[in-house]
């Protein structure tokens, strides 16, 4: 993918100094240990988070900012990470009115959130509620390394698809549908968009030789049926998230060809 490395972007909240454990009148222990104590409690009906402060107030999570430390290699990741947040939403503040951007939290390991604790195994996620997109840049590895979804556009693919929830709850999508039932639509729509980012970058000349290829291999890598085939379980459709291998790149390629908000109307459309 064609682009330029610069500094990083005003939407993204860097927040890899800082880690995602709990603070206990100035201890620090982690998410495991905080599990531990509140089991313990209910044991023996007994505050032991109270041995680590006077006050049980102090048991929300603090969390402790430390330098970042990124190899060179990290840094222009995030310098690439940047670029395409920064990219596509200049696209779709040209396609919807009032656009409001969205915002990147990058941490590692865990970090609060307002939709609960996120961390690296959930992998990236897009939170309605405080409208941030939480990423561990260590998916990545695990992109390329577990799914076999190599290139930078893959990566591309997958900021652009968390971004496409964005724009789902801007336009209402989460208000109109059950976030549960509809699950399956709402992850292909959002397959659909990060495709009309990718039509906006071909019709700019940013793709290269094989980005194409690569965004449609990431699709197809985190397919339902996929994941279940690599955890050594039977195919169920019933129990899909997120859409079959093959029904995710075809969304992406629906929207990669068209480019058109219009033909990414996964809820009334046979799967």
């Amino acid at each position: 993918m064609r682009w330029t490395p610069g500094g990083e972007s005003g939407d993204i909240e860097d927040r890899r100094g800082s880690s995602g454990g709990f603070g206990f009148g100035g201890l620090h222990i982690g998410i495991g240990g905080a599990i531990v104590l509140l089991v313990l409690s209910v044991v023996f009906h007994r505050n032991f988070f109270a041995l680590f402060d006077n006050s049980a107030a102090t048991t929300q999570q603090q969390p402790v900012a430390r330098p970042i430390q990124e190899s060179p290699a990290e840094h222009k990741e995030v310098q690439f990470v940047s670029f395409v947040l920064d990219d596509a939403q200049s696209t779709w503040a040209a396609k919807i009115p009032n656009y409001r951007h969205a915002k990147m939290v990058l941490y590692r390991d865990a970090i609060d959130s307002a939709c609960g604790l996120a961390q690296t195994a959930s992998g990236p996620f897009y939170c309605p509620d405080d409208e941030k997109i939480y990423l561990d840049l260590g998916f990545f590895d695990e992109l390329r390394d577990r799914f076999g979804a190599n290139g930078d556009f893959a990566q591309a693919y997958v900021i652009a698809h968390e971004l496409g929830h964005h724009v789902q709850k801007l336009t209402g999508v989460f208000d109109q549908h059950d976030p549960r039932a509809d699950s399956v639509a709402i992850e292909l729509q959002a397959d659909c968009y990060a495709g009309i980012w990718g039509h906006s970058t071909e019709q700019r000349k940013l793709l290269e030789n094989g980005d194409v290829e690569e965004g449609i291999n990431a699709a197809a890598s985190v397919g339902d049926d996929r994941i279940q085939r690599m955890q050594g379980r039977a195919v169920n459709p019933e129990t899909f998230t997120h859409g079959s291998s093959r029904q995710r790149l075809t969304w992406f390629r629906r929207g990669l060809d068209s480019g058109r908000i219009e033909d990414c109307d996964t809820f009334h459309a046979r799967q």
